[in-house]
């Protein structure tokens, strides 16, 4: 991988499983062969794997020793109508992080080390196989949702967290979109643990999970439904639990109906007016109102109808609009020593994010 990017006289357009619809002008530099786990430590719950590894294959390995991926990376493929094999080093350069994120943190924040080759052909290392404090510049975080533009992965160590015996899913129904987020908030508020909380206003079903010891999930699952007071509740088994939310993960609502797709990142509290504004046809919330799904109609600029609002939306599926939101101009400077830094030619992923 260094020898190529050394020797490129033209952009590359890196890809791993080619899972995610991310597009750029350039020769394709595939890093599917660097492949395979090369260390893996349950009882220190740490894995090294190279960056074009299956998450599939991850998966199968930790499951053997009853752990996972806890930020539960989404699998783009059946949303984006795609083939191909979602890798950890797409996971991880797009810091693709699912609902449990609002308990235990994002992609980003499992990653312990990185290796990569930056925009010269320099081979460079950076952190470890151990959480600990640092001095200097953090490349690990900064190569997570870099998307490629700074370097491009071949290997990654990450920590892994043991699987819950068991968990369940409360599901309140007939609630309004305001008072679903301000329901998940105060449920996220409790001492319960919750780990998941999405909304669907289609169906007016609001999701509240909860995992752990078998007792300990039962005990939660009673005391919330007795703190929200809910007329009509239902409660979902391991087994449906884990099929509901694999489904919000993956935002199998909008599979296969058409129109662009925009993914919004905001304050929960912000969501409803947001969703309200922004003249979709189909709203999912995750993360308690804090990640907007919006389906809309194919050309509609939803960053013009959602005006200044504290975050972001990224388009996910269509065309016809820069995918990341426009930087302003202070963070743009910022952005740019760093991509000139790290790949002063602009060859990787070149206009991707801006």
């Amino acid at each position: 991988m260094a020898a190529i990017i050394s020797a490129a006289r033209e952009p590359l357009h890196i890809v791993g499983g080619g899972t995610r619809g991310v597009h750029t002008a350039g020769a394709p530099l595939e890093t599917s062969a660097l492949s395979g786990i090369t260390l893996y430590e349950p009882g220190a719950m740490t894995m090294v794997v190279k960056a074009g590894t299956p998450v599939a294959e991850i998966e199968d390995a930790l499951a053997r020793e009853n752990q996972r991926l806890a930020f539960e990376p989404m699998d783009h493929r059946r949303l984006l109508g795609r083939t191909g094999t979602p890798t950890i080093g797409g996971v991880m350069a797009a810091n693709v992080s699912g609902p449990r994120r609002i308990s235990v943190g994002s992609a980003r924040d499992f990653l312990l080390g990185v290796r990569y080759v930056d925009g010269m052909g320099r081979t460079i290392k950076n952190g470890g196989r151990v959480m600990k404090n640092v001095t200097g510049y953090d490349l690990v975080k900064l190569m997570a949702g870099s998307f490629g533009t700074l370097g491009v992965l071949s290997e990654i160590s990450m920590k892994v967290l043991p699987c819950p015996e068991t968990e369940a899913t409360l599901v309140l129904h007939g609630l309004e979109d305001g008072a679903a987020i301000s329901t998940l908030a105060r449920a996220l508020g409790s001492p319960f643990e919750v780990t998941g909380a999405a909304h669907d206003p289609s169906q007016k079903q609001t999701s509240l999970r909860v995992e752990g010891f078998r007792a300990s999930v039962h005990y939660r699952t009673g005391a919330l439904q007795n703190l929200l007071s809910v007329a009509d509740m239902t409660v979902l088994d391991a087994d449906a639990s884990a099929a509901h939310w694999c489904a919000i993960r993956d935002v199998d609502w909008f599979k296969d109906v058409a129109g662009d797709l925009w993914r919004v990142s905001c304050k929960p509290s912000d969501g409803p007016v947001l969703a309200a504004r922004a003249g979709a046809q189909g709203v999912l919330y995750d993360w308690a109102g804090g990640l907007i799904w919006l389906r809309c109609a194919v050309g509609h600029d939803v960053r013009a109808a959602l005006g200044d609002y504290d975050g972001h939306a990224t388009l996910v599926r269509g065309d016809g609009f820069a995918r990341f939101e426009p930087e302003s101009a202070a963070l743009a400077r910022l952005t740019s020593g760093l991509r000139t830094r790290f790949d002063p030619r602009g060859i990787l992923n070149a206009g991707l994010m801006g």
